[in-house]
């Protein structure tokens, strides 16, 4: 079995290899070749941590496995290291057999940004030039990296619930050299593009902050309860997601289809649209809606791209296992 520590991942996994990955099994999940399992994610009664785990197969990629972990949200303040924590184990498909071990902080980071500049890749207008950001922690930093990738964007404006915090983002938009502006939420109307990435448990963003036209990718609602954008938003776009079971139950669509004013068949995989049997978006007015629930086979396309690289070069540990 091979071991690649979290240490290693940073030299071993771009932003680009990170796209590549979730691209491709998007398109397996849509044609069908790949499937997740279904989520355990249980509240430990311990640190107030949520944990859990997140498998799948994907028979086109040849991944079989899971990642294990969740959020610690004291592990910053207390510890000085980030909250959310995890790790990727792959299996030998064809045995059964453990084949890796694989840090899964950075690679959970990457893989989540990467979902949403997929999204903005197949469904955001391609003269979007202002980008809007709801929420500045953490991962907040990964997903405006790689959404600025994606459209030849001329600013950033963003809100956070702690303005204190959007600095963070200002920093990230220096280094594309655009300019950043805090927005109270009624100005993220001039976004064209907008990221939602919070751990929120109430609705944030509202259709009435939403301009005709807009794509969104919410990211940050992965657990039953959270929260993000409002059920009028989901009933108002056309709304595509990763995983449809996962979007209707654990998604932020869990709150629209519960109400009634959105229907699941209503809610198409993005995988669809990057294989062409979707038409994507139709209009310049239309409103778009990336639901990124994060399934676990967005965690083995990463890792066993890692685990291929750390073998080739040199600083994947092997053990008898």
């Amino acid at each position: 079995m091979w071991i690649v520590p979290e240490r290693e991942i940073a030299d071993l996994m771009t932003r680009e290899a990170a796209f590549a990955a979730v691209e491709n099994v998007f398109a397996a999940m849509a044609r069908g070749d790949a499937y997740n399992f279904p989520v355990i994610r249980e509240a430990i009664g311990h640190e107030d941590a949520l944990y859990g785990f997140k498998g799948g197969f994907d028979r086109a990629g040849g991944a079989l496995g899971l990642k294990a972990g969740g959020y610690w949200p004291h592990n910053l303040e207390r510890r000085q290291i980030i909250n959310h924590q995890s790790t990727v184990f792959l299996f030998d498909p064809d045995t059964g057999k453990a084949q890796a071990m694989v840090g899964g902080n950075l690679l959970t980071a990457l893989r989540t940004a990467a979902a949403s500049s997929v999204s903005i890749r197949h469904l955001a207008r391609k003269d979007a030039r202002i980008l809007g950001m709801v929420g500045a922690g953490h991962q907040a930093t990964f997903q405006l990296r790689a959404a600025l990738e994606q459209r030849a964007f001329d600013k950033v404006i963003g809100w956070n619930l702690h303005p204190d915090m959007l600095p963070n983002l200002e920093k990230v938009a220096a280094e594309f050299g655009l300019p950043f502006e805090a927005v109270e939420l009624e100005g993220l109307r001039a976004a064209d593009v907008i990221i939602t990435i919070t751990s929120s448990f109430d609705a944030i963003l509202m259709s009435e902050h939403v301009s005709d036209g807009t794509h969104i990718a919410c990211m940050g609602t992965d657990t039953v309860g959270k929260q993000e954008v409002e059920p009028a938003l989901i009933a108002r776009a056309t709304v595509f997601t990763d995983e449809v079971a996962q979007s209707v139950t654990l998604g932020e669509c869990q709150h629209a289809v519960a109400a009634g004013t959105k229907a699941q068949a209503d809610i198409t995989e993005l995988g669809a649209v990057i294989n062409g049997t979707h038409a994507g978006r139709q209009s310049e007015a239309e409103v778009t809606l990336f639901d990124g629930t994060g399934v676990g086979l967005q965690d083995l396309a990463v890792a066993a791209s890692v685990v291929d690289l750390a073998i080739e070069k040199g600083v994947a540990i092997e053990v008898d296992f």
